[in-house]
């Protein structure tokens, strides 16, 4: 399969491009390519992205950033922040496939642990989240047919917990994460949270 994976050069995205690589065309999208450069911030961007893309099988998002700040310290441009760029960005990556996505193609966005499991100074980001997931599970009543849409919902990643100076342990690798990327690609499933961590 042709396949789109924007966020390729981040934590998630390089092992997930590591993971499909050797079964699959994988075009990697991000701020700074490898392949393709796109904001998800930007709707034009995407716009243009997939012109330049043609027609994949399937887009994998493991993108778009939130803020992360005590609820009394966020701004109503900090919501704005991550209301545009988490959430709008992979609405639109759904919306401006049209066109782009093979017939019965897969579209994979990413929400977290956060949506269910929220702590202190995770508003912005929970809102995001929750958001994206029931984007997801309403997005592929209105495909189905067309295309499949599955969310992965990543728990604490080790790598980022030992980059914050935490343990390791207490999150799984982010190769192990990128299996859920996989399932989601692969089986005919859609309208699914596919939930990997520890919860």
């Amino acid at each position: 399969m042709r396949v789109l994976i924007v966020g390729a050069t981040g934590l998630l995205g390089t092992e997930i491009v590591r993971l499909l690589s050797p079964d699959h065309q994988v075009i990697g999208a991000s701020r700074h390519g490898p392949d393709l450069s796109v904001d998800l911030a930007d709707n034009g961007a995407i716009a243009s992205m997939y012109q330049q893309l043609g027609t994949v099988d399937a887009v994998i998002c493991a993108a778009g950033a939130a803020k992360f700040a005590p609820l009394e310290s966020l701004t109503d441009e900090d919501f704005a922040f991550s209301l545009v760029n988490k959430l709008m960005g992979q609405v639109n990556l759904v919306r401006c496939s049209v066109g782009h996505l093979a017939q019965g193609g897969s579209l994979t966005l990413t929400s977290g642990i956060l949506a269910q499991h929220p702590v202190a100074g995770s508003a912005a980001v929970s809102i995001v989240n929750a958001g994206v997931e029931a984007f997801g599970r309403s997005a592929a009543l209105e495909l189905k047919g067309k295309a499949r849409v599955n969310v992965v919902s990543p728990g604490w990643v080790s790598e980022t917990l030992a980059a914050m100076g935490q343990a390791r342990s207490a999150g799984v690798p982010a190769a192990a994460v990128a299996q859920a990327y996989r399932r989601s690609l692969v089986e005919d499933i859609t309208g699914e949270v596919i939930q990997v961590g520890k919860w």
